[in-house]
């Protein structure tokens, strides 16, 4: 029995960059092989020049990397910057006129702000904040619906110095009192409500809720008006936005801080059920997040990027409020979902927008394409020159689809393999130099060590499938888990003795050096000895025809050890009867002439959607509860949808 984890999805499609792409491209493949070369031969060096030649700092390091205390690593540390001031005062001479961001509304309504415009909401704000008794090093949580005013609320606390922690709307007021008294948070800022496929979803009830019964810290709530609905305010603690900055000058002197100052607090769901605060530094997390977003998505002055996360996740933070705003680029912002008032709706945006670069997650290309080919080719998406995915591996279908229909066959694809700790790309494609594989994050950046190593640590080679670790320190890195260093240590290096930065995914290297990522490390399945990536099954399953999604988990079994439970969502009607055993048949049969016999499911579930929240992500600890007849006791206010959770409930008769 083999204890690394075997790959078993095989795929060979190559789509290399076009001469075109190629001509124009922001990194060239001299400059490409010029960055490894220097980051090879000088790694400290290397990152200290991005440094001073990407970002603007009112005092210049002296020191690098600091590795005194690893693995609490430290970058630029002596040096001196603000974060606000590089995504928009550096911008004011030459680009003041320029749009900094798009809004479209639930409602389909526009608002836009040029950069000089979005330098006075955020002076004004970060003024109020000041006056309301808010200082360098406090916390402040921002719980807001996906509208600029969000990305105000960071570029103001950043621009003070205060530490912001966003909370997604989506969360309840349980999860939002846990964060604010991890964070010991003085401050939230938060709106009456957000709108949502044409329905108010209401935010300052839960606040209100989660301060009821715990976060005596706070000390003030600001509520931003953002639909008619009323809401009460609490008298000494609450004042509205509209008042807050009533008065408040359009004028900031932006606080320099420390480059190891923390610049926000961003809770990610912890195995033992405490959320982990990370914790990202100002200027190593600024760097890459420039870099990434000049290097990976090819931005110029021209583009119009829209990144479809939430600010309530990491790619909001890197890839809408502070990289693209670094670069002095515009950016569109949405607050719908992408199947309101129909499923054309992102394709709408980009045309209407000028959307030349495009990021999504696989979750929402997967959902779309159950729509057709048809939809998509109503609008004109000509201005798209980039496509970008991320938040989990992109299924090879999923990829071909999103390339040949949304990209018309011509538009690179870059699937981007990231955390929320490591706080930008980290293997991922440069568009004008790497052969694109569907389903691949191909190599890892300029400066990134990443490597796949078994049990015992020792280098993987091509074709074996082990744990994805990265060896050497980068500027974005997760500085520590918020107030507590230990479960820092132990969740991401003490596997290794502290050596490496321990992922928790599993990825195998094929036979040119591409890393493809196969899962969780707590989502492979042990199936007779063998050890598989849940995400190769399901990319097999949605290499079907009919398949439009699926999700697999592992149920216990006596003999094999765990037994392979697929969840499908199907693109036509699901049969009754003997009909739809013969589909069940069909997709066993159709994995195992994909990948082997070995990955069959042995059982089938078929629902009209996956369990998912607000954010597009699949609630996997509820489909392992439901695979193994457990009743579902854990929150699931997050889910979109809770009813797809009874069709999965019910074995298919």
């Amino acid at each position: 029995m083999s204890n690394n984890i075997e790959s078993i999805l095989h795929e060979d499609r190559i789509f290399k960059p076009t001469a075109d792409f190629k001509s124009q491209a922001n990194i060239t493949e001299e400059k490409y092989h010029a960055l490894k070369a220097k980051a090879d031969e000088d790694y400290e060096g290397y990152w200290c020049d991005l440094a001073r030649e990407k970002l603007d700092w009112s005092k210049d390091f002296t020191v690098g990397l600091d590795d005194s205390n690893a693995p609490f690593y430290k970058w630029f540390a002596d040096g001196e910057l603000n974060a606000s001031y590089n995504c928009i005062d550096r911008h004011l001479e030459e680009k003041e006129d320029k749009l900094a961001i798009i809004f479209e509304a639930d409602d389909g309504s526009v608002e836009q702000y040029t950069y000089k415009e979005l330098h006075d909401e955020v002076c004004r704000l970060a003024n109020a904040l000041t006056a309301q008794g808010i200082e360098k090093g406090d916390r402040v949580i921002i719980y807001m619906p996906m509208i600029p005013q969000a990305v105000f609320a960071m570029q103001a606390c950043a621009r003070i110095g205060a530490i912001h922690s966003i909370v997604f709307g989506g969360f309840s007021a349980e999860a939002l009192r846990d964060r604010i008294e991890d964070a010991g948070a003085r401050m939230v800022i938060t709106a009456n409500a957000g709108c949502r496929g044409g329905k108010s979803v209401p935010l300052k009830g839960a606040v209100d809720a989660a301060l009821e019964k715990g976060g005596d810290s706070v000390r003030k709530v600001i509520v931003y008006k953002r639909t008619d609905d009323e809401v009460p305010m609490k008298e000494g603690r609450d004042i509205s936005w509209h008042d807050a900055i009533a008065g408040m000058s359009n004028y900031h002197d932006a606080v320099m801080v420390n480059a190891e100052h923390p610049l926000f607090l961003l809770y990610t769901s912890g195995s033992t059920g405490k959320p982990k605060g990370i914790q990202h530094s100002t200027g190593g997390y600024l760097l890459n997040a420039y870099v990434t977003n000049e290097w990976v998505f090819d931005l110029k002055d021209s583009d119009v990027f829209w990144c479809t996360a939430d600010v309530g996740w990491i790619t909001g933070h890197t890839y809408v409020a502070y990289g693209p705003l670094s670069m002095g680029m515009t950016i569109v912002m949405f607050e719908g979902v992408p199947t309101y008032p129909d499923a054309g709706r992102f394709w709408q945006v980009c045309q209407d927008h000028g959307v030349t670069v495009f990021y999504t997650a696989p979750t929402a290309i997967r959902a779309l394409m159950k729509f057709g080919d048809d939809l998509p080719k109503q609008y004109d998406l000509s201005k798209l020159r980039l496509l970008g995915t991320v938040g989990e591996p992109i299924n090879p279908e999923a990829w071909i689809w999103y390339h040949d229909v949304i990209g018309r066959g011509e538009c690179p694809i870059v699937d981007t393999w990231w955390q929320t700790e490591t706080g930008a790309h980290m293997i991922a494609p440069v568009p004008g130099v790497t052969d694109l594989k569907p389903g691949s994050c191909t190599k890892p950046l300029p400066g990134i060590d990443a490597h796949i190593v078994d049990e015992e640590g020792v280098e993987l080679t091509h074709g074996e499938g082990g744990y994805l670790v990265v060896r050497k320190p980068w500027p974005s890195m997760v500085r520590t888990i918020w107030n507590d260093d230990e479960r820092f240590v132990d969740t991401y290096f003490a596997m290794f003795k502290n050596k490496y930065y321990v992922v928790g995914d599993s990825a195998h290297l094929d036979h040119d050096g591409n890393f493809w990522i196969m899962g969780r490390i707590d989502d492979v399945l042990n199936v007779s000895g063998h050890r598989l990536g849940t995400m190769e099954i399901e990319s097999a399953l949605v290499s079907h025809e009919h398949v439009a999604e699926a999700a697999v988990v592992g149920k216990p079994h006596d003999v094999k050890g765990e037994s392979i439970f697929a969840f499908v969502v199907m693109n036509m009607e699901v049969p009754p009867g003997d009909e739809r055993l013969a589909l069940v048949q069909e997709l066993r049969n159709h994995v195992a002439k994909e990948i082997g016999p070995i990955a069959k499911p042995d059982d089938i579930r078929f629902g009209s959607n996956l369990p998912k929240t607000r954010s597009g992500k699949i609630m996997r600890r509820l489909l392992r509860s439901i695979a193994k007849g457990e009743e579902i006791t854990s929150d699931t206010s997050t889910l979109e949808d809770p009813s797809i959770l009874d069709q999965f409930m019910q074995p298919h008769k």
